[in-house]
């Protein structure tokens, strides 16, 4: 548990770095929209639809990392190897069937949210393609346990997207080229070569995941990443559904500073997760109680200094928008709900508490349909949206709160 606290202030630390560069990508390109309304609502909003195109692999990585974590911290390397191997054909199979949904679904879905700009829908299915090469070295650094390296690669990501956004759109203010950083962003990955010799050892046998346990895991894996990304991001749909121009652009700042409050100590989970994930995953709950602990305490202190500090990032991000300041109060309290059940359904899909991590995803649909249905106005989504996460806690937390009460018990007896 030593290493897991030293890799968690690490991941956590070069992670927090990360999100500062990804905020300097978002002050600059909202500076070079001033003349172009609409534009960066339409750019962040994109972005956020290119991640619902991507949730095939979403899904697959979080199953496989479970997977190669369980048996990697085990020790249990010839199952791991072989797993490896048959992991590799598996997340290139759900590549390919996922690039057909995203090729068939990318225009009517995106006229559906009024992403009808071709050139738009082009860029989204390239970031989706270009994808498959991440989600394998995701997978890959997680379950292998490479933080360090993992916070890397995310690190060089951002530089390479605002080297690459900033002098883009600098000379074509249009959301096109903001969004195409995402493609550059993804080159960095490519670094995973030079540490290619101390990948686990190729074995002649590939051993097929496809297990009866694995494929109820992968239907679960998909409640909590469908779950995960409506809770996050489902507001950004709604917004681009029906706002106007000038109100996406407002209600984008706003989202993005109240967004970073659980992205910020979010590795935090990325490494409970992976050691949770582990056979004797009880075996040091004690101190993975403290890591859960500490994410919860770095949210909410994270909530109360943006809160305090509204006026200020809120200008900082985009000066052309101050209205966004009176959004922060109620977006603030939305992630800390967001964040802490986040935290509830990680523990839950790692301890493999199958019930409550599909209830987690059926609270994420739950959530966007009462934005989607109710949210029609900047006014009143911000007016639901703290009461439905709140339903939403409190639901998850008692079951949550059951469980482990159930689970202590029979360790016990």
């Amino acid at each position: 548990m030593k290493n897991v606290w030293r890799s968690s202030i690490i991941f956590t630390a070069i992670s927090f770095l990360t999100s500062l560069i990804f905020y300097l990508f978002q002050m600059s390109v909202s500076r070079q929209f001033h003349n172009a309304p609409g534009e960066f609502g339409l750019m962040n909003n994109t972005i956020t639809f290119i991640g619902f195109l991507s949730l095939p692999l979403a899904i697959a990585t979080q199953a496989v990392t479970h997977y190669i974590a369980r048996f990697h911290f085990d020790g249990d390397d010839v199952r791991l190897h072989g797993l490896l191997a048959g992991c590799r054909k598996f997340l290139f199979q759900i590549t390919v069937v996922g690039s057909i949904i995203a090729v068939v679904l990318v225009r009517p879905v995106g006229v559906f949210f009024h992403i009808s700009r071709t050139s738009l829908t082009l860029i989204a299915l390239v970031c989706v393609l270009g994808g498959l090469w991440a989600s394998y070295v995701t997978a890959l650094c997680q379950g292998l346990g490479w933080f360090k390296r993992l916070a890397l690669i995310g690190l060089l990501g951002a530089t390479a997207r605002v080297l690459f956004g900033w002098p883009t759109t600098h000379f074509h203010p249009v959301a096109d080229w903001g969004v195409l950083a995402s493609v550059a962003m993804l080159l960095p990955n490519l670094i995973l070569f030079l540490w290619r010799k101390e990948f686990p050892r190729r074995t002649e046998v590939a051993v097929s995941p496809w297990t009866s346990e694995f494929v109820q895991f992968l239907i679960v894996s998909a409640a909590y990443v469908i779950g995960w990304n409506l809770f996050y991001q489902g507001d950004n749909l709604v917004a681009q559904r029906y706002f106007s121009e000038v109100d996406r652009d407002t209600y984008s700042v706003a989202e993005k500073l109240a967004v970073a409050l659980p992205t910020a100590v979010g590795p935090l989970l990325i490494v409970l997760f992976t050691h949770r994930s582990s056979r004797r995953q009880d075996d040091a709950r004690l101190e993975q109680l403290k890591l859960a602990g500490l994410y919860a305490v770095g949210l909410v202190s994270g909530a109360v200094c943006l809160f305090l500090l509204r006026n200020f990032c809120v200008h900082l991000l985009n000066p052309k928008t101050p209205e966004a300041a009176a959004m922060i109060g109620r977006l603030s309290l939305t992630m800390v709900f967001v964040g802490l059940m986040q935290l509830l359904g990680t523990w839950s899909l790692a301890s493999r508490w199958m019930k409550i991590s599909l209830l987690y995803g059926v609270l994420g649909l739950g959530y966007w349909l009462a934005l989607f249905w109710h949210g029609k106005t900047p006014a009143a989504l911000l007016q639901i949206m703290p009461v439905a996460a709140g339903i939403a806690f409190g639901v998850m937390f008692s079951v949550w709160f059951i469980a482990m009460r159930q689970n202590k018990s029979i360790e016990q007896s």
